[in-house]
């Protein structure tokens, strides 16, 4: 690996700037070593775990609470609820083998950089390109719902607007989050605690009081519908897989890696956590919402029915404390994902699967900014686009292949006990965890809708096309060590 002054650094050496060579002893050592790509600099390690739970939390409880209740409940009724749950358990069995993942390998690039170097370097191309590409269109999903929220802004405030401005605005905010994160990740981490911060604070305050009136604390209890929709537990499932887009941003944590300080303390802690903090969160939203509403009408709201559900309990002043929240979890959604995205086709880069001025730093930022112009271009094009459940269920599919190979991963190292892998966590029962965390990522993928799984085929298949095409002769694995 060459040194940002020229000299090279192999067997786990290197040239720091503005210090000594670090000695490799364990992962929080390694991950000292310098990420440098073409002499042009390195990632600076600014985001503490209060910053790791803002990504996860923020990422996930944007879309889980915000964008989707109105649509779960319209697919499976009050057993959306159930989805959520679903969607739950299957991103804590992913984020377990993570964790022990990321304290081994704690750089940029997370499942991506895993893969590649437990699996070999063409599962690592399709799973990386598929990452990048992933949380593209998951990003565009959260900007659209974004739309919805600053549209509804406008609604407030008896304006009637002559077109839908939902995805015009998304495609702004799109671009201007994009030119946000070019300035620095402590500039994006420092928004993300404080958004988090406030959105936690209404969300609490709303479900209790939201819970309180369904279970007839005040007023009248309600009668709950039929919990199952009439088609079972299909419908639940499907909607599972719709859904799962809600808890991408654990993962997101990981592909940050690179950024998060201490990270054989904090990856693990932000990843677990902020699943189980916001799962809660999603199970309890879709209880409230639908106790407001029938299923049927709550549907009818799509995006913002939440804004509907804050109207129904407290009227104007809950409707627009919902649109303020709103729009700071939808804000919180896209501007973790486009932060994660720059750092997927970073870390792809640096690996030579493309061209490595993808992964140039910018000296004065240390941002990497070609590879957030690669992330936001793409992802102002499909926010433009406005097709909510088709961005959500390929963002999901993308994620949850990425998910199953992780989870193969490590069985793969467990047993093969390089001498390399010496991760500070382990995972508790960690082969019966990865099994079957492999299985259910792989078979949530079935219950999604033939569109989604074609497009996110193809992501795939054009991933692999590229890899033989122009990198078949890079190795990526067991080359941690040498990094």
């Amino acid at each position: 690996m060459v040194a940002p002054d020229g000299s090279e650094a192999r067997d786990g050496s290197s040239a720091e700037v503005g210090g000594p060579p670090t000695d490799p002893a364990g992962p929080d050592a390694i991950a000292e070593i310098v990420d440098a790509d073409t002499g042009e600099g390195e990632l600076e390690r600014t985001i503490g775990l209060s910053g790791g739970l803002a990504i996860g939390i923020g990422t996930m409880i944007g879309a889980g609470i915000f964008v989707f209740p109105g649509i779960a409940a319209g697919n499976a009724g009050p057993a959306a609820s159930l989805s959520f749950a679903i969607g739950a358990v299957v991103a804590l069995l992913v984020a377990l083998p993570t964790s022990e993942l990321a304290t081994a390998m704690p750089r940029s690039g997370g499942g991506y950089f895993f893969i590649s170097r437990g699996l070999g370097t063409a599962p690592g191309a399709i799973v990386g390109i598929g990452l990048w590409l992933g949380l593209v269109f998951a990003s565009a999903f959260y900007l659209v719902g974004l739309g919805s929220y600053a549209g509804q802004v406008f609604l407030e405030a008896g304006i009637d607007l002559p077109v839908d401005p939902a995805v015009p605005l998304g495609v702004a905010f799109g671009a201007g989050l994009t030119a946000l994160s070019l300035f620095g990740t402590e500039n994006t981490a420092s928004l993300q605690n404080g958004i988090v911060a406030v959105l936690l604070v209404i969300l609490t305050l709303f479900l209790s009081y939201g819970s309180l009136d369904a279970l007839g604390v005040f007023g009248t209890e309600s009668t709950p519908e039929r919990f199952f929709p009439p088609g079972g537990l299909l419908p639940v499932l499907q909607t599972a897989a719709l859904v799962f887009t809600s808890y991408l941003g654990f993962a997101q944590v990981a592909t940050v890696a690179g950024d998060i300080e201490n990270p054989s303390r904090n990856l693990p802690l932000a990843m677990v956590a902020s699943v189980l903090v916001v799962g809660v969160f999603y199970v309890v939203t879709v209880f409230v919402a639908t106790s407001a509403f029938g299923s049927a009408r709550l549907g009818e709201f799509g995006e913002t029915a939440m804004v509907e559900v804050a109207r129904e309990f407290v009227g104007l002043p809950g409707a627009i404390a919902i649109v303020i929240a709103g729009l700071l979890a939808t804000f919180s959604s896209a501007n973790a994902s486009i932060l994660s995205a720059s750092r997927a086709v970073y870390a792809v880069s640096r690996d030579d699967l493309i061209p490595a001025t993808a992964s140039r730093i910018n000296l004065q930022y240390g941002t990497p900014h070609v590879a957030l112009g690669l992330a936001g271009g793409p992802i102002v094009v499909l926010t433009a686009t406005g097709q909510v459940e088709l961005l959500a269920e390929v963002a999901s599919f993308l994620h949850l292949v990425m998910y199953g190979l992780i989870c193969v991963t490590l069985v793969r190292l467990r047993r093969e006990r390089p001498d390399w892998y010496t991760p500070s966590f382990r995972c508790p029962a960690g082969l019966a965890v990865a099994g079957v965390g492999a299985l259910a990522s792989f078979a949530l993928i079935a219950f999604m809708r033939p569109a989604s799984i074609g497009v996110g085929v193809a992501v795939m298949v054009t991933a692999y096309g590229w890899y033989r095409y122009y990198a078949t002769d890079v190795e990526l694995e067991g080359r941690f060590e040498h990094d």
